[in-house]
């Protein structure tokens, strides 16, 4: 029976708002989730349990200036792991970036040295040279469709050899000729390699550099067109440009600013060492993509911060300065980077499985 044209009689009524009920397509996700959907999320706890540990096995850990070493060798890894993200949430690799870093120093200082010009001219055709690097490695992908990771393979393997080949033929030696006393040092080394002081503790400028950036790669994914563009040619590129997404110069850049990262970075190893080995840097690009990683960016790209990574690059730093501190074996270094690699990815899979229930 009805009654007066309404609801039927002993039939329940129809949910709506009033009855607290909703359907799976407007069900809202408790906070909880919402929270752990974020990529940092995950990294942030995985810091805090690791700088709570070594607090706790190492009492060094607790000076000040030990604190401060912490954080430099977090910064030096940071300022290269941040592009190295945003690349990743782009959907490709650089495999090139850690042996990019020495070609940038070099050039720089072999340009210097052997032709007796203000340092400034050096820094500045070693910024040119990174950006063309990472234009061509970005060019290449783009352009032929070849995995990033066999493009930046093949780049790796040719900077590592002109990396040592050219510094034997300029120098005769495997390393560049001290810079230290050319004009333009002082004042390049108080913005790439400087330290100031807070509390009776001396830190390196590069830990505000790497907050800085970081920051600033924060504001980029999240307030601007291009943070959009980002996400969008990592989660589906083929999508993103049907909708009007520039994929071409998206990707070019992200790799450009690969090249960036390594410059700053080389810059700072120059004129922190006022020489540079040409051997060095093989290995680190495994480094920035750890932590990148750990920091929440998915393999497959189209998810991760700029923050995570930040987290990530802390984890680093943690553990290879808080090991030497705890005097442990310093082997075991690279034993405890596996575990955190793999303890990151699989934290990963269950915050995104956790975080997709309804």
């Amino acid at each position: 029976m009805t009654s007066g044209g309404g609801q039927a009689v002993g039939t329940p009524p129809a949910p709506g708002p009033e009855t607290g009920e909703r359907d799976g397509r407007t069900a809202r996700r408790p906070p909880a989730l919402r929270l752990l959907a974020r990529p940092e999320v995950g990294v942030l706890l995985g810091a805090v349990a690791v700088l709570v540990f070594f607090l706790a096995a190492a009492p060094a850990v607790r000076q000040g200036g030990s604190m401060a070493t912490v954080l430099y060798q977090s910064s030096t890894i940071g300022i290269m792991a941040l592009p190295v993200a945003l690349l990743m949430i782009g959907g490709e690799f650089d495999l090139s970036s850690g042996v990019a870093v020495i070609a940038s120093a070099l050039t720089a200082s072999m340009l210097s040295y052997q032709l007796t010009l203000n340092v400034w001219t050096g820094v500045i055709a070693a910024l040119v040279v990174s950006l063309a690097v990472g234009a061509l490695n970005g060019w290449m992908v783009v352009k032929t469709g070849l995995p990033s990771f066999l493009v930046t393979l093949g780049t790796f393997l040719v900077l590592q050899g002109v990396n040592l080949a050219v510094t034997k033929l300029v120098t005769g030696n495997v390393a560049t000729d001290g810079i230290g006393d050319m004009d333009g040092f002082g004042q390049a080394r108080r913005i790439f390699a400087s330290s100031f002081g807070v509390g009776g503790v001396q830190v390196k400028i590069t830990v505000v550099w790497w907050l800085a950036f970081a920051a600033l790669a924060t504001w980029v994914l999240l307030r601007t067109r291009y943070g959009n563009w980002v996400f969008a040619v990592g989660g589906d590129q083929d999508s993103a440009r049907a909708v009007g997404v520039p994929v071409r110069f998206t990707k070019i850049t992200l790799f450009m600013l690969v090249g960036f990262g390594a410059w700053f970075v080389g810059m700072h190893d120059l004129f922190s060492f006022e020489t540079v080995q040409s051997g060095e840097g093989v290995g680190n690009e495994l480094i920035y993509i750890a932590a990148a990683v750990i920091g929440g960016c998915l393999l497959t790209g189209g998810q991760g911060s700029a923050i995570g990574p930040l987290f990530g690059a802390f984890m680093f730093g943690m553990v290879n300065q808080g090991i030497v501190y705890a005097g442990w074996n310093p082997d075991w270094f690279k034993a405890f980077l596996g575990v955190m690699l793999l303890g990151a990815v699989l934290v990963n899979l269950w915050v995104q499985r956790t975080a997709s229930r309804r």
